[in-house]
C-alpha cells in the first residue's frame, strides 16, 4: 500500500515515499523472483491456483504525482499497479490530510493517461471519508456514485475500490458489492474476510530491505494470503 511519490521532506503523515525509494523496494521484490501487478492480476491469478510470485501493488489517493514519478519506476522493473482515486476532488488536493503540506491530486486527464499506460484504475470513493460514519445515502453515493463517474471517465469497468483510512465494517462492505465491485481493499480489516476486506502492508520511506523482510513474514503470519480470501464471502 503505497500512496504519494515524490519529496517527502515535509510528510508528517508518512504517505509519501522518494522514487528512488520506490526503486528500491521494487528491486528487492526483483531480486527474491517477485513482480509487482494490479490487484485485478493478483486476484485473477490466485483464484486460478498460481502467481505465488506476484505482489499487488496499490497506490491511494491518485495523487498528481504518480504520473510523474511512480509510472516511471514501475515500467522500469516491467510493474503493474492499481491506482485508487477520488473523482469528486478531480484536480483537488488531500484537504483531510491536516496538519502537512497540500498535494494535489490527478485531474480526469491523469487519471486517463496512468489508464493508457495500462493501470488498474480502482474507486477510493468520492472524496474521502470514513464510510463507517456515512448514512446509507452517502454511502451509496460514495461506493456507487464513483463507480459511475469513473467508467464514464475511463471507458472501462472499475472493478476496485479502497476504503479512505481502511476503515470498514459489514455494512460498508456489503454496499460495495452490492454498488457491483468485485473486491475491495482495507488495511487491517480486523474479524471481516474475503474478496471485499482484502488486508494489506503500508510501505513508507523508511522501509529498507530489512524492514520490508521483516512486513512480509508478519503479514503473512497475521492475514491469509489473498489466493485464500477472495474465495470467500465477507463474514
Amino acid at each position: 500500500m503505497y500512496h504519494s511519490v515524490g519529496d517527502c521532506s515535509d510528510d508528517p503523515h508518512r504517505v509519501t515515499v522518494t522514487p528512488d525509494r520506490l526503486d528500491q523496494q521494487l528491486g528487492w521484490l526483483w531480486r527474491r523472483g517477485l513482480r509487482g501487478v494490479s490487484m485485478a492480476e493478483l486476484l485473477a491469478a490466485r483464484a486460478g491456483g498460481w502467481g505465488r510470485d506476484l505482489v499487488g501493488l496499490t497506490f491511494d489517493d491518485g495523487y498528481a504525482d504518480f504520473v510523474e514519478h511512480a509510472l516511471p519506476v514501475l515500467r522500469r522493473w516491467e510493474c503493474g499497479a492499481t491506482l485508487f482515486v477520488l473523482p469528486g476532488r478531480l484536480g483537488g488536493d488531500n484537504a483531510w490530510d491536516r496538519p502537512g503540506p497540500r498535494k494535489p491530486l490527478l485531474t480526469a486527464d491523469g487519471i486517463r493517461h496512468a489508464a493508457a499506460e495500462g493501470v488498474e484504475i480502482g474507486s477510493h470513493g468520492l472524496t474521502h471519508i470514513d464510510l463507517t460514519q456515512a448514512d446509507d445515502t452517502l454511502l451509496r453515493a460514495e461506493a456507487a456514485g464513483s463507480r459511475a463517474v469513473l467508467r464514464e471517465l475511463t471507458g472501462t469497468e472499475v472493478a476496485g475500490f479502497c476504503y479512505p483510512y481502511g476503515t470498514v465494517d459489514r455494512r460498508v462492505a456489503d454496499a460495495v458489492r452490492q454498488a457491483g465491485y468485485g473486491y475491495a481493499c482495507a488495511v487491517d480489516p480486523g474479524p471481516l474476510t474475503g474478496p471485499y476486506a482484502l488486508p494489506r502492508v503500508h510501505v513508507g520511506q523508511r522501509d529498507n530491505a530489512a524492514r520490508l523482510w521483516l512486513k512480509t513474514g508478519l503479514h503473512r503470519l497475521r492475514r491469509r494470503p489473498a489466493g485464500d480470501a477472495c474465495r470467500e464471502d465477507v463474514r
